[in-house]
């Protein structure tokens, strides 16, 4: 499963403190403590290693012991002030002000109670320290979905009871799902519920715009579901064929986005992802999006499907387009 850049960045930043704190750490250890492989935590030492602030001379970078690297530890001789307590200007504090009055508001109702709690004490202590410029914040996180669907959910999620969902997906074919309904997730555009999905027999992502309607059962949820649920919220279905992309970089995004299996940088800049996939009309839609991107597709039927369909649609604009000649 390829990993979000913006998840190994949050990783990597608290490795840095945890290692200011620690005198000296086995590579093990700090892989058990962050749920990552050995290699994992050596691939992210060797990157901040070569991290700093400008002018990236070595006495401007993040710095390790190389004698305890060699043994199996990892010592931070030199953090360049990224264990510094943040300071925030105005501005910067009011747009924080702004977003967790924004995920209180939107996201509350699905957070468990330390959760909440965090989030509530962080907002009461960065309203309190913003001062008379937090008064003026006021806003709101918008979630896609009926406010039907969405109050049935936001109850299934505070009351822990699962949910009837009817569902149209993106090859607009609708069904009824049982679910028991994990978190609320939001990216730039959409919002999505993720939950465990009986039919399925896996976690699905259920967009919240595409739910016709939602239902609380009385059935309390499988807690071994919510307890078992991925921080990555995007997964390969191991049901599916394998399909192989080759892209060039501005295909970026893909490994980023989709349920990417595996992800091979090549030397020449471009990358290949694989991906298991069950939906051929979720696959068709992918590639023609990242069409521009697309070096080849294997298995190489895959790539004339979607070609077809690719002609297909513009053979019917050139109908739309052709004079009427009664």
């Amino acid at each position: 499963m390829a990993e979000r850049a913006s998840d190994r960045l949050l990783r990597m930043l608290g490795m840095i403190t945890y290692l200011d704190r620690h005198a000296g750490v086995p590579v093990e250890q700090i892989a058990e403590h962050f749920a990552v492989t050995p290699g994992q935590v050596l691939s992210d030492v060797d990157t901040l290693w070569m991290t700093g602030t400008p002018g990236y001379f070595p006495h401007d970078l993040i710095d390790f012991d190389a004698a305890s690297y060699e043994q199996g530890v990892v010592r931070l001789t030199e953090s360049r002030g990224m264990t510094r307590p943040l300071r925030l200007g105005t501005r910067e504090a009011v747009v924080l002000v702004a977003a967790l009055r924004a995920m209180a508001a939107a996201l509350g109702p699905s957070l468990d109670p330390e959760r909440a709690r965090v989030l509530g004490s962080a907002l009461e202590k960065l309203t309190a320290a913003t001062g008379e410029a937090a008064a003026a914040v006021d806003v709101r996180l918008a979630v896609d979905g009926s406010p039907a669907v969405v109050a049935a959910i936001g109850t299934a999620l505070q009351t822990g009871r699962r949910l009837r969902l009817r569902y149209v997906n993106a090859a607009d074919v609708t069904s009824e799902r049982d679910v028991d309904p994990i978190r609320l997730i939001t990216d730039d555009e959409r919002s999505y519920l993720l939950g465990w999905c009986y039919r399925a027999g896996a976690e699905r992502l259920f967009r919240l715009d595409r739910v016709l309607g939602a239902e609380v059962l009385d059935d309390p949820i499988d807690a071994g579901h919510a307890a078992g649920a991925r921080s990555v919220e995007f997964h390969p279905d191991p049901a599916g064929g394998l399909v192989t992309l080759h892209l060039t970089s501005r295909g970026r995004w893909v490994a980023e986005s989709v349920p990417v299996e595996d992800v091979r940088n090549l030397a020449d800049g471009t990358f290949e992802v694989d991906l298991r996939v069950v939906d051929q009309a979720w696959l068709r839609h992918l590639v023609l999006q990242a069409a521009g991107a697309i070096l080849e597709v294997r298995p190489a039927s895959v790539a004339r499907d979607v070609a077809s369909v690719a002609r297909s649609a513009l053979a019917a604009y050139g109908l739309l387009a052709e004079p009427d000649r009664g």
